[in-house]
């Protein structure tokens, strides 16, 4: 046989073992997604938003087993005083992944810039693609009224996707979902045009030293304090380091006992008087009326912890 026939007959065995490494690693995949544990997709702005409003109740989902990945929208590259660019974007990465090991989770970044992403078609087809492909039970998000417009249009365009994801030609190259997962949005204080009512309030006592843990290790945001940060506040040594990350849990576990305080009926109604008065720490959580309106009993399958 000639050098072209050989090229051809390899040209057509590396095809074929292609395929069947693609066919090998969708069975993977669709055992993965079909093994009865639930599947939760939250989407943040920034690198750090997820694991503030849901790493608490994102670490107990995997405790149990169940499934849950975290996604930034952009890249965090402008979230500093000092430096910016490429080098802030992988190691504001680099802090979501390794708050994400003490989670038990998964997380990916998005490679949008920090203060420019926009609710485009672009955008919306990709987030789309992002829920099909986890299968998503239940999808978290920001709500639409925020101060930062990057919060404000990821949002939006969780919301875009919420119907898109059911619709067989958008997207077409990524399966559509056949049941339309539960849209929920994380808790915030804002007031205008609408406050954020809670429809599930998590107590995440047994979680709390991993949360801290996860989010004082973002050292530039929290230690070195991002866009407000200073020369002056930096630490100046290990010493004045480890004592900020101390104050940085502090402050994050307060503010986590604020959510218990201004919730407390809710974590009563949902856990009972003894458990919901004892709870310390906790996450709220709203219901979407674009997605799935899941009813009491299914809402407490879904966050199968009370």
């Amino acid at each position: 046989m000639g050098r072209k026939g050989s090229r051809r007959k390899g040209s057509m065995f590396a095809k074929i073992l292609f395929g069947l490494c693609v066919s090998f690693m969708l069975l993977l995949h669709n055992a993965f997604a079909e093994d009865g544990k639930l599947r939760i997709i939250a989407f943040g702005a920034h690198p750090d938003d997820c694991e503030i409003k849901a790493g608490g109740v994102a670490a107990m989902w995997a405790a149990q087993g169940h499934h849950v990945k975290f996604v930034s929208v952009t890249n965090g590259d402008i979230g500093h005083w000092k430096m910016a660019g490429g080098a802030l974007a992988q190691r504001r990465e680099k802090e979501v992944k390794d708050a994400a090991k003490i989670l038990g989770i998964e997380t990916i970044v998005l490679d949008n810039h920090d203060g420019e992403l926009m609710p485009t078609l672009e955008n919306r087809k990709t987030i789309t693609r992002l829920i099909r492909e986890w299968k998503a039970d239940i999808v978290l998000s920001p709500r639409t009224n925020d101060y930062h417009p990057d919060h404000r249009y990821t949002g939006i365009l969780i919301q875009d996707a919420a119907f898109m994801v059911t619709v067989p030609f958008f997207c077409p190259d990524t399966p559509h979902l056949t049941r339309n997962p539960v849209f929920m949005y994380f808790s915030d204080r804002f007031q205008k045009p609408n406050p954020f009512k809670p429809d599930i309030v998590v107590a995440i006592d047994e979680v709390i030293d991993k949360k801290v843990e996860g989010l004082a290790g973002m050292e530039s945001q929290f230690v070195e304090r991002g866009v407000s940060g200073s020369e002056e506040i930096m630490p100046k040594n290990d010493a004045g380091r480890a004592e900020a990350r101390q104050r940085v849990s502090s402050g994050f576990a307060r503010r986590f006992e604020r959510t218990t305080n201004n919730y407390r009926d809710k974590l009563i109604e949902l856990y009972g008087e003894e458990k919901g008065s004892k709870a310390k720490y906790s996450e709220a959580f709203e219901i979407c009326e674009y997605g799935r309106r899941p009813r009491a009993e299914e809402l407490k399958k879904l966050f199968p912890f009370f």
